[in-house]
């Protein structure tokens, strides 16, 4: 199946050049550009693209807000996130508005491309170093996000093993590393990924990340 992609940057040059690239893969097709957050909203209800590479910093309304909205609005858009410096307070609150994941501007053909498939796919787009160093960095500079209020009265409902999934989950690795780390069938841990979000009320691997960090599940290093 084709991947159809939305681009929402306010730089001409930047969603020309992607579009581009994306354009050169077989499995993947850029359906429309955006030039605002608002538009952004706007042409992902219009199009139903699988996956939306948003810039953070742009006019009238930003790629977090933007992010936000789209996450509220539509269940199959996945938002990959772009952002120029891999250490961006902006990068922290839009996975915290529902972003799968984020990818450096500067990244090549084949890194774009990939990322795309990794999101699309439902895997969330988080090099383990980085997100360590966001959730770090950043954890204190934010409220909690009312997509989270329910989870830490959920917590005691996990068992043991989902919390071991959880914690390997927030610490980057997929579903495969995971289960060759538990020594069980990957069959097993999408089961417990699916329950884990499910008994947290949380929407995908990205928030599932974020929640373990945030209540302490895992210590930044």
């Amino acid at each position: 199946m084709t991947i159809r992609v939305l681009i929402a940057d306010d730089q001409m040059m930047v969603r020309e050049g992607f579009s581009v690239l994306l354009n050169a893969m077989p499995d993947i097709e850029v359906v429309g550009e955006a030039v605002n957050g608002r538009e952004a909203v706007a042409k992902v209800r219009e199009l139903a693209p699988d996956v939306v590479l948003m810039d953070i910093r742009m006019p009238e309304l930003n790629g977090i807000e933007a992010t936000r909205e789209i996450v509220a609005a539509d269940g199959t858009a996945r938002v990959l996130v772009l952002t120029t410096f891999d250490l961006d307070e902006y990068v922290y609150q839009a996975l915290r508005a529902g972003a799968s994941g984020f990818l450096l501007k500067d990244a090549s053909a084949r890194q774009l491309a990939d990322g795309v498939r990794v999101v699309a796919s439902g895997e969330a787009l988080l090099a383990p170093s980085v997100t360590r160093r966001l959730i770090t960095e950043f954890s204190k500079l934010t409220e909690q996000p009312r997509a989270f209020s329910g989870a830490h009265a959920a917590y005691g409902d996990l068992t043991e093993r989902e919390t071991e999934v959880l914690v390997l989950i927030a610490q980057g690795l997929s579903n495969a590393e995971i289960a060759e780390r538990l020594v069980v069938a990957e069959s097993t841990i999408k089961t417990h990924v699916s329950r884990i979000l499910v008994k947290l009320g949380l929407r995908d691997r990205t928030q599932a990340a974020v929640f373990a960090y945030e209540a302490r599940l895992v210590t930044p290093g």
